[in-house]
């Protein structure tokens, strides 16, 4: 590393250490959560940045709706990240910073559920801890190679979609019991899709264009902003029959300067097309919350990505965009092998692609089939139901076994030569 980039990489740190100091200040000075003891049933438990709350977001309802009769706090490690929950979470949320706070808050509550949306590193902090059952809910269903990572044995439990996720990892996991480990919920978060859209009913086709960001190895390499991106958002801006919902995912060039600035391109191209003809009302969404964008567009153009599954969970038409790296690992056993798939080089052709899968019956009876074997049972609340009763069952099992399990299988000592300080972040990051 050179003296210069030594001396950014350093200022970077500075940054974001004085950002989470800051943040601590503020956690310090609100008035809090308090909650009587023995009450707190059920945990999310959050040690990432804030950079990947988009991870949380999604749980924000079915987490307040599992609140209605089953006390749930979220528990955060990095103080940027727990401010921003503490903001807009309709869960209460606790922030503990060092591993003896988060010994006393469990010694304290009656934790029977820990629940986790992503595989951090950190989350093996939290793994120590007996007398709970540790449950990985994801972040989203796909058929990528992190849905069926061998770090799922790490969790007593997972929360699954479906029949295609069960096969996944009974494929894809050595000494597995995917029946004894796995409960099959659906997705929720498709029960509360309410929100309206920041357009009009004009008659215009709505086209939801939602990418994935570039990845950081070849084998992730799904993202289409510079591949598919330019060319199908030329299109559909230049018809006006259409109007596009761009939805980049909030990572979208971090690796890759040529996939920055294509993402640049079309943000750019949407004002120019607004300008132009401010009755398109074509949307450039930014937002956190995943509501409209899936329930009131169209059809969906998504890459290899859990935004497939959110889409298809809703039984509307979508397009799936072909990654043109050879080294991304593409799972055509399950949808992604009968989808409809847009090549690069009919990106700038879209509009015929979007007119096909609306019209086709043969792409709506594929379509039906693959929600079913994905989701099950997708009538409203039906997942819902099935997500708290998942819950339910743990807390029950818990019940059963707890009395016959001494309380000293619940903790073990502290480990002093363990980090568990949010000021280790990564260079140029919030923490």
């Amino acid at each position: 590393m050179s003296v210069v980039e030594s001396a950014v990489s350093a200022g970077k740190r500075i940054r974001s250490l004085a950002r989470s100091r800051r943040a601590r200040r503020e956690i310090e000075h609100s008035d809090g959560v308090r909650f009587a003891p023995g009450t707190v049933k059920v945990v999310v438990y959050f040690a990432d940045k804030k950079v990947n709350l988009y991870q949380m977001r999604q749980w924000y309802k079915p987490l307040a709706e599992l609140a209605k009769h089953t006390p749930v706090v979220i528990i955060g490690r990095s103080a940027v990240a727990t401010l921003t929950l503490m903001e807009e979470s309709p869960v209460p949320v606790v922030y503990l910073r060092h591993i003896d706070e988060l010994e006393a808050f469990l010694r304290e509550q009656d934790v029977r559920v820990s629940l986790y949306v992503n595989q951090n590193a950190r989350n093996f902090q939290m793994f120590r801890y007996g007398g709970i059952s540790h449950v990985f809910i994801n972040h989203g269903e796909s058929d990528k190679a992190y849905m069926r990572s061998n770090q799922h044995k790490a969790y007593d439990y997972a929360f699954v979609a479906g029949d295609a996720a069960r096969e996944r990892l009974a494929d894809a996991l050595w000494e597995y019991d995917v029946d004894e480990r796995t409960f099959a919920i659906g997705r929720p978060q498709t029960d509360h899709l309410e929100s309206e859209p920041p357009f009009p009913s004009d008659g215009r086709t709505s086209v939801l264009y939602s990418p994935t960001w570039e990845g950081d190895r070849g084998s992730m390499g799904y993202g289409s902003i510079a591949t598919h991106g330019v060319a199908l958002s030329k299109a559909l801006l230049a018809d006006s029959r259409f109007r596009l919902v761009y939805r980049p995912h909030p990572r979208s060039g971090i690796n890759d300067r040529a996939y920055a600035h294509a993402n640049r391109e079309i943000i750019a191209a949407i004002a120019r097309a607004n300008a132009a003809d401010p009755s398109a009302h074509h949307v450039f969404d930014e937002g956190g919350a995943l509501d409209w964008q899936l329930s009131a567009t169209d059809v969906a153009i998504t890459d290899v990505s859990a935004m497939v599954y959110d889409r298809l969970a809703t039984g509307l038409p979508l397009i799936v965009t072909r990654p043109v790296d050879e080294l991304a690992d593409v799972d055509e056993t399950g949808y992604l092998g009968a989808c409809e798939w847009l090549y690069a080089s009919d990106a700038a052709s879209i509009v015929s692609a979007v007119e096909r899968v609306r019209s086709s019956e043969e792409a709506r009876a594929a379509l039906d089939y693959w929600v079913e074997h994905h989701f099950g049972d997708t009538s409203q609340g039906a997942a819902t139901a099935r997500f708290n009763a998942a819950v339910a069952a743990l807390i029950e099992r818990s019940d059963r076994d707890y009395e016959s399990r001494p309380e000293e299988t619940r903790f073990v000592e502290h480990d002093p030569f363990e980090s568990d300080d949010d000021e280790d972040a990564v260079p140029g990051e919030d923490v």
